[in-house]
């Protein structure tokens, strides 16, 4: 915050203003993700170091040219992350909300849409998707209250309400990536530990038997499934 600062009064605004529970991202404008600095928005859902590891697994899987797609992209995080690591993908990103939209065009190198969930992609990609990644708000609704007030009152409320089981947008996900993925194509999700089991059987119910896979260091948990 000192460095971000243009004077002593304009220090001691940001620090009444983190004291009050504002993001500390959100008051300095950016993010560190992946080892690089994102821009973040006021009203932006802040990306937690715990997603890294999704991006890290998404990028594994990535090859040139391959066609990549971030569903709930909230700043473009994963998106902008495969687009640093990986030469010649064609990246989109997909976000409801026109301030992550508005903030993710900043950060990513490729189309970022706005709409919901894959109606916001064009046609053309159906079928073509060799990474589908997600990162979907899967707090369940009777969680939100224990949340920290910085994410409560700071971030959308849509990037954080998964439903009444945590898994409403998660399961919508699951159901149309079939529809999108290339043949050998992956879809990676984060997710809790306690809901991966429910994750597995919905990909079982589509055909995309998949496997769960945890970072210990960031306490991160997602679940990969590959297109037959």
């Amino acid at each position: 915050m000192m460095a971000a600062a243009d004077s002593a009064a304009g220090l001691e605004a940001l620090l009444a203003r983190r004291l009050a529970g504002e993001p500390l991202e959100q008051l300095l404008g950016w993010v560190e993700f992946c080892g690089r600095r994102l821009a973040i928005e006021p009203g932006v859902f802040v990306p937690r170091r715990r997603t890294e590891f999704l991006a890290r697994e998404a990028v594994v899987r990535t090859r040139a040219g391959d066609v990549v797609v971030d569903l709930c992209c909230g700043c473009g995080a994963v998106a902008a992350a495969v687009s640093a690591a990986v030469p010649a993908v064609e990246v989109h990103a997909v976000d409801v909300d026109p301030a992550a939209v508005h903030c993710a065009r900043r950060n990513v190198p490729g189309p970022v849409h706005l709409g919901d969930l894959y109606d916001a992609l064009p046609q053309a990609l159906r079928g073509r998707v060799a990474v589908l990644s997600a990162n979907t708000p899967y707090v369940p609704t009777s969680a939100l209250a224990t949340m920290p007030a910085e994410a409560r009152l700071y971030e959308p409320r849509r990037a954080l309400d998964g439903g009444p089981d945590g898994l409403t947008v998660l399961g919508q996900v699951v159901a149309g990536a079939p529809d999108w993925l290339a043949p050998g194509g992956h879809l990676l999700v984060e997710a809790s530990g306690r809901q991966s089991a429910a994750v597995l059987a919905r990909l079982d119910a589509v055909g995309l038997p998949g496997e769960v896979r945890e970072d210990c260091e960031t306490e991160a948990t997602i679940v990969v499934a590959r297109a037959r």
